[in-house]
């Protein structure tokens, strides 16, 4: 498949990219400058703005799926919708947070007293984007939440599937690696199952 990704040079993103060479398919960065040492060997790296729809809707044209790994307090939802109807792409994978699930019945994690301040930033309009996703009937999107803790560590393949709740071990531990969470993504890419619904995923 011919998949672009928006945030090629962030953590997750990079990871994304690798595990999609990995199984074969044709990958295009997208990022607003062009830094070829912070992408995996194989990336056909572009440079352009995600936030402008023309722009995107150009660089996206012809693609399989499009993932967006880029932060939800820089793009937002209507634009990327925009281009990729504009440039005919059905598929949408998001790289979700984990400030959305819900921690208690009615409760998500954002909500809860714990939750720290300075995640807000991004998480606040992270609940937003998803909830402007669910008002979309043209694409087919994806929303995928990680664990509460999404760090760079090891590629298992092993890990829990979820839907809308916080999944967490016996010790009460959220966590998943990066490198599993792209393993997650890339069978949501191959094996679609949770069209126009978010998932999460966590050991």
């Amino acid at each position: 498949m011919k998949i672009a990704i928006i945030g090629i040079t962030g953590r997750v993103g990079s990871r994304i990219a690798a595990e999609a060479l990995r199984r074969g398919h044709t990958v295009t960065g997208i990022a607003r400058s062009i830094d070829q040492a912070k992408v995996p060997a194989g990336v056909q790296l572009v440079q352009g703005d995600a936030t402008q729809p023309e722009q995107l809707a150009a660089l996206v044209r012809g693609h399989d799926a499009v993932v967006s790994a880029a932060k939800f307090s820089v793009l937002k939802a209507a634009p990327l919708l925009q281009a990729l109807k504009s440039a005919g792409v059905k598929r949408l994978l998001v790289v979700g947070g984990a400030a959305s699930l819900e921690v208690a019945p009615g409760v998500i994690l954002l909500d809860s007293p714990s939750f720290p301040a300075e995640y807000k930033s991004e998480a606040v309009p992270g609940k937003q984007f998803l909830d402007d996703l669910r008002a979309e009937t043209a694409v087919d999107w994806t929303f995928l939440s990680p664990a509460a803790l999404l760090e760079p560590g090891v590629r298992t393949g092993k890990f829990r599937v979820g839907q809308n709740q916080l999944l967490a071990d016996e010790q009460g531990n959220s966590r998943i690696s990066m490198e599993d969470y792209a393993i997650a993504l890339l069978d949501e890419i191959e094996q679609p199952k949770h069209i126009r619904q978010r998932f999460t995923v966590a050991y």
